[in-house]
């Protein structure tokens, strides 16, 4: 792309809020103070979300849930930032991580109703709002 025109798409992304606008960050932060909340609320000694959680949630190969899925990782692959591939359908999915995709987690239907689908394949059971924030918090820094 020449100069001028990465230029004046770089100038367009400041001037329409761009690809990650600050409405996306303002709707990912209520939707990681609502998990804030209910895990505060679920457990008293809850200090904030850690990335490092997050990323052991992602990564980790749980037994509970669809052989096919024993991992987030079955779909999204080992680089969030990689498009994935549903196991079960073939599917395309797009990237997990936000800097890859600015508005991934900003819609809380949305956002409820992958967690819904995708804990109950993966873990075999719902995820606390804990580990939806830690894994939100991890993806926030892909």
């Amino acid at each position: 792309m020449p100069r001028f025109a990465m230029l004046a798409a770089a100038l367009l992304a400041v001037m329409t809020g761009g690809p990650a606008s600050a409405g996306d960050a303002a709707d990912r932060a209520a939707i990681l103070s609502g998990y804030a909340e209910q895990a505060a609320a679920d457990d008293p000694g809850f200090s904030g979300f850690t990335a490092a959680r997050g990323e052991d949630l992602f990564r980790t190969r749980w037994a509970g849930g669809d052989a096919r899925t024993p991992a987030c990782t079955a779909c999204h692959t080992e680089d969030p930032r990689a498009q994935g591939r549903n196991a079960k359908t073939g599917r395309p999915i797009e990237p997990a991580a936000v800097s890859v995709e600015p508005d991934r987690f900003t819609d809380i239907d949305e956002v409820e109703k992958q967690f819904r689908r995708d804990c109950d394949s993966v873990l075999g059971r719902a995820c606390t709002a804990r580990e939806k924030g830690d894994y939100i918090t991890f993806m926030q820094e892909q």
